[in-house]
């Protein structure tokens, strides 16, 4: 990929869903793990504001979007992306199952990387889809061992997940 803009976009989008992520994550988890968690999200934010500023002071930077068409896919992926998971959390909810909505939410995100990194030339995403699908399955699983909640283990590891691409985002825009 040989769009330095969209490596900033990397930071901004991957830092500010980390911190949303981490912020999720502070739902209901240990008692011990509240202040590292709230570090973790103040960190990610900040990698997400210069991610942003980055973004903004290139924007008129070659991006991967530029092409019209790439960018209806893109839109495409996305609206499918916001459907699958609005369907997903409110039959989750409404059948009581609401402490699976951040493991499934963090699956379907997974999935969309994985028709995104074609779009953008790029596959690092591959490998990023596959921790956070990886992630939202586990999670279950250690959820239970823990006695904690499904988003404490899902926030921390997709916001983990998300807050490493940001800074390899960060990496990228600085390397080009």
């Amino acid at each position: 990929m040989d769009y330095v803009r969209d490596y900033a976009m990397y930071a901004a989008i991957f830092g500010i869903f980390s911190f949303s992520w981490f912020g999720w994550a502070q739902e209901n988890p240990r008692k011990s793990w509240r202040m590292y968690i709230g570090i973790a999200s103040g960190v990610a934010l900040l990698v997400g504001l210069i991610g942003i500023y980055l973004s903004v002071t290139h924007w008129n930077d070659n991006t991967a979007l530029s092409d019209p068409r790439v960018f209806k896919q893109y839109l495409l992926f996305v609206y499918i992306e916001f459907f699958l998971a609005a369907v997903g959390a409110f039959l989750l909810i409404k059948f009581k199952y609401q402490n699976y909505v951040a493991p499934w939410i963090a699956f379907i995100v997974g999935l969309h990387f994985f028709w995104l990194a074609p779009i953008f030339k790029d596959s690092s995403l591959y490998i990023l889809g596959i921790l956070l699908v990886v992630i939202s399955i586990a999670s279950l699983f250690i959820s239970k061992k823990l006695n904690t909640a499904n988003s404490a283990i899902t926030g921390i590891g997709t916001g983990t997940a998300l807050f490493c691409f940001a800074i390899l985002g960060l990496i990228r825009f600085l390397n080009s």
